[in-house]
């Protein structure tokens, strides 16, 4: 009996990737056993803290990082570090902004329900362009000359949301910031891999970059990254720790903490409900050494043989379906396998997606592009014990 059925909840097997709401990637055997040697001794968060932002600022060649609660977190933690700076009256008056600048630009198609995370801290978002091609309108995207023309006294900075085809180029929206002196905050949660991102997407002179830890890093998965300006990340630790301490006493390291731009001991900040624990810090950093050192990579061929071995199996059985490999195999980054089934013969792929969540056991499949009749299998969190399950299952539901 596994550890969930005890509690009454039934495994699944995860085809469907390092989703949050299924529990993100798996962490490896070093990453368990950091986490597990992390819990048997005490220290202070913020010498901890202190020591991953030294450990995050070489993988990522900015000045300070800091772990966070998933790159949610980092996002409110990175706007409240601007909003906010080492003004403790304002970080104290937070998410209410009155009195000082707190609007964010973001172009109208970056806009999605993670930007929540930026307006949780107090920003006030104004919109820039609009998605022509979307709207099926004409063919232009947003514009650097948008950005600013919508700058005034009360812009306190930019968000960016990072892909690989985000228009304007960050680079771009980022001169405009540079020669208003404005940060950009950049949402990259999933912008990993490949691994060149880490230091590629900070090079561009982005102010903050939001990273997840619980996808390609596999670390915990309610963990994340915030690196970038030293400055920034100093007021993004100090409104996350815990600071029910002495004046007196208390002595934070000064290369994450610099005391010299304030004067007394701030109250909690509003990014205390978004702390992270000491085994969590370790382990993401233990994670964070082996995604950049490339220690996943050999992983992806095997994950390569699973799909292939799934497709077989799903052509010899005669089903209903067409399979093929959707991801050019790099070392990086593993491949998906999508499948176009004949909703005629089988039901519509939403159809055959929930007989699969209602089977034994339960399977849960990419459902991105179920409107286009495709499931998508993604291999990250598959085990060779399941692969099999899991190809016998689709053959059962799609001949």
């Amino acid at each position: 009996m596994s550890i969930y059925q005890r509690f009454g909840v039934a495994p699944i097997i995860n085809a469907c990737g390092s989703v949050t709401r299924l529990g993100g990637a798996p962490m490896s055997s070093e990453v368990l056993d950091a986490f597990r040697e992390a819990a048997g001794e005490s220290v202070p968060l913020e010498q901890l803290q202190a020591a991953a932002s030294k450990k995050i600022a070489g993988h990522t060649g900015t000045e300070a990082g800091l772990v966070t609660s998933g790159a949610a977190g980092a996002l409110t933690l990175g706007t409240a570090a601007i909003l906010a700076g080492h003004d403790l009256k304002r970080m104290e008056q937070l998410p209410h902004c009155d009195g000082f600048p707190h609007e964010f630009i973001i172009a109208r198609e970056q806009r999605s329900g993670y930007d929540h995370a930026v307006r949780a801290a107090g920003a006030r978002l104004v919109e820039v362009g609009f998605n022509e091609i979307v709207s099926n309108a004409g063919v232009r995207r947003t514009e650097s000359w948008e950005y600013a023309a919508a700058i005034n006294e009360n812009t306190a900075g930019i968000v960016y949301v990072h892909a690989a085809n985000s228009q304007p180029t960050l680079t771009e929206v980022v001169e405009v910031a540079r020669q208003h002196d404005l940060p950009v905050l950049v949402d990259a949660a999933g912008e990993l891999p490949p691994r060149a991102n880490l230091k590629a997407i900070s090079a561009t002179g982005a102010a903050l970059v939001a990273f997840s830890g619980g996808k390609a890093i596999r670390g915990p998965q309610s963990t994340g990254l915030l690196c970038g300006k030293r400055e920034l990340i100093s007021s993004a630790a100090l409104q996350m720790l815990d600071m029910d301490d002495h004046y007196e006493l208390w002595q934070p390291p000064a290369d994450l903490i610099d005391t010299s731009l304030f004067h007394g001991l701030p109250r909690h900040g509003i990014g205390r409900a978004l702390k992270v624990s000491k085994e969590e810090i370790v382990a993401l950093l233990t994670a964070l050494d082996l995604f950049a050192s490339g220690a996943y990579d050999a992983q992806n061929q095997e994950f390569r043989s699973w799909l292939e071995l799934i497709g077989e199996e799903l052509e010899l059985a005669n089903v209903n379906a067409t399979c093929y490999l959707a991801t050019p195999f790099s070392s990086e980054r593993w491949p998906l396998l999508d499948i176009h089934i004949d909703e005629e013969s089988v039901g519509t792929a939403f159809e055959v997606c929930q007989r699969l969540r209602q089977g034994s056991p339960p399977i849960y499949v990419n459902h991105a592009r179920l409107h286009e009749g495709l499931l998508t299998i993604n291999p990250l969190c598959l085990t060779a014990e399941n692969v099999h399950i899991l190809a016998k299952r689709l053959c059962e539901e799609l001949k």
